[in-house]
């Protein structure tokens, strides 16, 4: 159990700082400081440790195990750079839809996924990482139909054209 919680609280440590690396190059500088916070808490940490295997996320592992992730679902709720936190029931029709997100929480959740698919792919990481992983998981119906457009556009010019130009035309283009 002292492997997985080093490995987990390395793991956790190692996405924080990617993500504020990429937030503050986007002058996201207040949700690079506290991105993933959360994730330190009783409730996501130890479930984080419980289940790690250092290649994926905790909550996967703890999916097929429980059926659900208790941990997911605590983080989720907390963080608005998520996008099942921008869901609520539409009351034309009573069931959950999702909602625009705000671009600050766009852009973060952006920086978020690139972090994401550094730390699980290491070496076999490309620019692509992130767009191959969005199209695989069949992401677009989860999202606003805008907030899709606008995300699959930066992971399309990120998987083309690189960090560099995606992160200035985002600077650019989506002030805060």
């Amino acid at each position: 159990m002292l492997k997985e919680f080093f490995g987990h609280l390395h793991t956790v440590n190692t996405h924080r700082r990617v993500v504020r690396h990429y937030c503050f190059k986007l002058g996201l500088y207040w949700q690079g400081i506290t991105h993933d916070l959360s994730k330190y808490s009783f409730e996501e940490f130890w479930h984080g440790v419980k289940y790690y295997q250092g290649f994926r996320s905790p909550h996967e592992k703890e999916r097929e195990a429980l059926g659900y992730s208790t941990a997911w679902m605590h983080h989720k709720g907390r963080n608005k750079h998520h996008l099942e936190y921008w869901y609520d029931i539409n009351p034309k029709v009573s069931e959950y839809e999702p909602v625009e997100i705000p671009y600050k929480y766009l852009k973060e959740m952006f920086c978020d996924r690139i972090a994401a698919s550094k730390i699980y792919q290491g070496k076999n990481y490309t620019d692509a990482s992130a767009w191959e992983y969005y199209t695989r998981k069949k992401s677009r119906s989860k999202f606003h139909p805008h907030t899709a457009d606008v995300l699959e556009s930066w992971l399309k010019m990120l998987a083309e054209e690189g960090e560099e130009k995606t992160f200035a035309y985002i600077k650019k283009n989506y002030p805060k």
